[in-house]
C-alpha cells in the first residue's frame, strides 16, 4: 500500500501491540492507532477501525497472539480460550477470523511454548495473506483486457487485507502492467466504503475511475460501460454462495441479466467448508446509526455527522448479503479461478484442484 510515496500494510504487530490504519477516518486523515491489549484490539475489530476479510482475520490473529502474551503461567490456556471468545463475537460474518483465531489458538496449545508459538503463527498468517493476495492479482490480471472498465462494490483492495486486496489486487497488477483501465466505484453505503475506500485508494495509485450511487450499476450495464465486475468476499459456503457486503446480491443479478462477467475474489482462508450453502452463513445486523446518519470533515475540518434521514423513523441495517453461485462467473483465488460449484469447492479443499470434474474441465477452469 501506497501512501504519500511510502509503503503501508493495513495492520501488524510489534512486540506485543498491533498497529492499524484507521479506516473510519479515511479519506479525510490518515492514522496509525495502537491497540496495547487483545481487548484493545478486539474494540477496533469491532468498531471498524479495521474491516475488510482479511485485514479482520489478521487483526484477530494477532488479537489471539496478544492474548497468549498477556495470560499468567497459571490458567494461561483458560484466559487464551475466554480471549478467543471474545474475539470470535466481534464480526459474526467474516470467515476468515475465524480461521485465524483457530489457527492461532491450536498451534500456541500445542507447543510447549505457547507464546512465542502464537506471535510465530499469527506472523505467517499475515504474511500468507499478503502473498495470497499478490498471487490473486497475477492471476486475475488476465481477465481484464487493455481498455476495460471494470466494475466493484465495496472495498476490497488494500485496506481489506494485509495488504494488495483481492478485487482490485487485479486491477493494480493491469495498471502496473501499463493496461490503461477505468473503474467504476459504486458508494457502497451505508458506511461508503467505495466512496471513501476504494476511491482513495485508487487515486494513491493514479487509476482512472468514478464513484456511481449504488443504484446506478444496472444503468451503466446496460449501456454496456462495464466489461466485468469483480468484488470481494467475508465468506463462501461449501456449495459457492458467497456473502459480501449489502448491495453485491443486486450488482449479481443485475450484471447476469445484461451478460456482464461477474467474478468474486478471494483466499482459500474465506472458504467455510462446513458451511454447506449460504443460507447458513450469519448476517450482521448493525447499528441503525450507521443509515441515518452520516460523518466527515466540516466547513473548518472537525469531525462530525449529521441526522439524513426523517427525524423519529428506524432504520435496518443488514451488513451483508449473500450472492447465489448461479450468478457468479468465476471465483478467483490464489490457486486459480473456479467456477463455483459444490464438486469444486470440495475439490479444492482436498488438495485436488487439477483433477478432473465431471464435466471434463479442472475446478480452475472458467
Amino acid at each position: 500500500m501506497r501512501v504519500r510515496g511510502k509503503h503501508y500494510k493495513t495492520v501488524w504487530m510489534n512486540a506485543r501491540s498491533v498497529f492499524l490504519i484507521d479506516q473510519t477516518l479515511l479519506p479525510f486523515r490518515f492514522k496509525i492507532v495502537r491497540a496495547a491489549t487483545h481487548r484493545d484490539t478486539c474494540e477496533a475489530i469491532r468498531a471498524m477501525t479495521v474491516r475488510g476479510a482479511g485485514a479482520i482475520g489478521a487483526a484477530a490473529a494477532f488479537a489471539m497472539a496478544q492474548a497468549f502474551a498477556e495470560a499468567p503461567p497459571r490458567g494461561l490456556e483458560d484466559y487464551a480460550r475466554k480471549a478467543r471468545q471474545r474475539i470470535e463475537s466481534t464480526r459474526p460474518t467474516a470467515q476468515n477470523l475465524f480461521y485465524a483465531v483457530k489457527r492461532v489458538f491450536d498451534r500456541a496449545v500445542r507447543s510447549r511454548d505457547p507464546k512465542k508459538a502464537a506471535a510465530d503463527e499469527a506472523a505467517s498468517l499475515a504474511r500468507k495473506d499478503e502473498e495470497d493476495c499478490r498471487r490473486i492479482g497475477e492471476i486475475g490480471n488476465a481477465l481484464i483486457k487493455d481498455g476495460a472498465s471494470v466494475g466493484t462494490h465495496c472495498n476490497a483492495g488494500w485496506l481489506a487485507f494485509v495488504d494488495y486486496g483481492t478485487a482490485l489486487s487485479p486491477v493494480y497488477a493491469a495498471a502496473r502492467g501499463g493496461k490503461k483501465i477505468f473503474v467504476y466505484v459504486d458508494e457502497t453505503r451505508p458506511r461508503g466504503q467505495g466512496a471513501r475506500l476504494t476511491a482513495w485508494e485508487l487515486r494513491n495509485e493514479r487509476i482512472p475511475h468514478a464513484i456511481i450511487p449504488d443504484n446506478a450499476a444496472a444503468y451503466f450495464f446496460s449501456k454496456k460501460k462495464i466489461d466485468l465486475v469483480i468484488v470481494g468476499a467475508d465468506r463462501i459456503a461449501a456449495n459457492g454462495d458467497a456473502a459480501n457486503k449489502i448491495g453485491t446480491l443486486e450488482k449479481a443479478v443485475c450484471a447476469k441479466e445484461f451478460g456482464v462477467p461477474f467474478y468474486v475474489a478471494a483466499p482459500t482462508s474465506t472458504f467455510d467448508p462446513g458451511c454447506r450453502s449460504g443460507e447458513e452463513i450469519p448476517i450482521e445486523e448493525r447499528s441503525e446509526d450507521e443509515v441515518l446518519y452520516q460523518s466527515g470533515p466540516g466547513p473548518r475540518g472537525k469531525e462530525g455527522r449529521i441526522r439524513v434521514a426523517s427525524p423519529g423513523s428506524r432504520a435496518l441495517n443488514p451488513a451483508f448479503d449473500v450472492t447465489p453461485a448461479k450468478f457468479l462467473t468465476g471465483i478467483l483465488t490464489e490457486k486459480g479461478i473456479l467456477r463455483p460449484s459444490r464438486e469444486n469447492v470440495a475439490y479444492l479443499f482436498r488438495g485436488k484442484e487439477n483433477e478432473k470434474t465431471e464435466t471434463g474441465k479442472t475446478p480452475a477452469q472458467v
